[in-house]
C-alpha cells in the first residue's frame, strides 16, 4: 500500500541483530579487501562475501593469499569472514564450474582458515551459527553448489535446523555395514553416486561418507565413522574436478593414514580447463564418473 521496503529478516524479533545485503561493484579485490577490512573491526558480525560464481575469486586473489589465508601468522590479525563461492559441475561451462578449491586448500596450514563444501541447508546453517558462536574467529571458505538450491534431495528437516548441529562429516544415511567399498567424497557429487547406487542395486555394497570440511579434516572423527565397516577393503576417493585440481591433491595422504589404505582416484582426468565448454561431453564424463566409482560390485 505504502510502497516502503519491507525485509523479514529484519523483524525477527526485539534487540536483534542488523542485517545488511548490497549489490557491490564488480571489482573482485576492492570489495573483497573492503569487506576483510570490515570483519578486522567489526568481529560481532557475520560479514559474507558471496561471488555471483566461483571464478570471481579469480580478480581476489591477491587478497586471499596476501590477507585471508596469512595474517593470522603475519600480523595476528584474526577474521571470520566467510567467502560463498558456487562451485559444482552443472555443465555451464569452465568459468562457472569451479571456485578454485586446490587453491584454497594449498593455502591450508597450521589451521589458518576453514574450507568445507557442504550438502544440505541445515549444514550450511549451523556452520555459519558456529562461525559466530565460538570464541574465536577464522576465515570460512563455502564451496556452493547452485544446483541444491533447487535439488529435491537437498533438504532438512526442522529438526536438523534446531537441535542439530554442524557435521564436519556425514555418514552414509543407509549404514550398509557389511560394504567392502568406501567411498568418500565431498559436495553435489554424492546426490549423483547416491542415485546411481540405487540404480544399480548396490546400496549394501558400497557405503558413501561425505567430507562435508576439508580442511581442517576431523580424523578422529572419521575413524569413529569407519570403526562400523569393518568388512572395506577398498578405498575411492570421487570428486568431479579434474585430477590435478579439486581435494585430491590435498586430501590423497590424509585419507591414506587414517583409514590405513591407499585410496584409488576417481574423477576426470587432469586438464588445463577447469571444465569442458560442452554439455554434451560434460554429461559423458560425469556418467563415466558415477560408473567408475561402482564398477566391478554388481555382475
Amino acid at each position: 500500500n505504502t510502497r516502503e521496503r519491507y525485509v523479514p529478516l529484519l523483524h525477527l524479533g526485539e534487540n536483534q541483530a542488523q542485517f545488511c545485503v548490497y549489490n557491490s561493484l564488480l571489482s573482485e579485490a576492492a570489495v573483497l579487501g573492503f569487506d576483510y577490512g570490515y570483519s578486522l573491526d567489526y568481529p560481532k558480525m557475520l560479514a559474507i562475501w558471496e561471488a555471483q560464481f566461483g571464478d570471481f575469486c579469480n580478480g581476489a586473489q591477491v587478497i586471499i593469499d596476501q590477507f585471508i589465508a596469512s595474517s593470522e601468522s603475519k600480523w595476528q590479525r584474526v577474521s571470520g569472514l566467510v567467502m560463498l563461492l558456487p562451485h559444482g559441475y552443472e555443465g555451464m561451462g569452465p568459468e562457472h564450474s569451479s571456485a578454485r578449491l586446490e587453491r584454497f586448500l594449498q593455502l591450508c596450514a597450521e589451521k589458518n582458515i576453514q574450507v568445507a563444501n557442504l550438502t544440505t541447508p541445515a549444514q550450511y546453517f549451523h556452520i555459519l551459527r558456529r562461525q559466530m558462536k565460538r570464541s574465536f574467529r577464522k576465515p570460512l571458505i563455502i564451496m556452493a553448489p547452485k544446483s541444491l538450491l533447487r535439488s529435491k534431495d537437498a533438504v532438512s528437516s526442522v529438526d536438523e535446523f534446531t537441535s542439530g548441529t554442524f557435521l564436519s562429516i556425514v555418514d552414509d544415511p543407509k549404514t550398509p555395514t557389511d560394504a567392502e567399498r568406501l567411498i568418500l567424497c565431498s559436495g553435489k557429487i554424492y546426490y549423483d553416486l547416491a542415485h546411481h547406487r540405487e540404480s544399480m542395486g548396490a546400496e549394501d555394497k558400497a557405503a558413501i561418507l561425505r567430507i562435508e570440511q576439508l580442511y581442517p579434516l576431523n580424523t578422529k572423527f572419521l575413524k569413529e565413522l569407519l570403526a562400523k565397516y569393518s568388512k572395506i577393503k577398498e578405498v575411492i576417493w570421487c570428486q568431479e574436478e579434474p585430477k590435478n585440481m579439486g581435494a585430491w591433491k590435498a586430501i590423497e595422504e590424509r585419507i591414506e593414514r587414517t583409514v590405513e589404505m591407499r585410496p584409488r582416484f576417481v574423477g576426470r582426468k587432469p586438464s588445463a580447463s577447469t571444465a569442458v565448454g560442452s554439455l554434451v561431453i560434460h554429461k559423458i564424463e560425469q556418467e563415466s564418473i558415477l560408473k567408475q566409482a561402482f564398477e566391478g560390485l554388481v555382475d
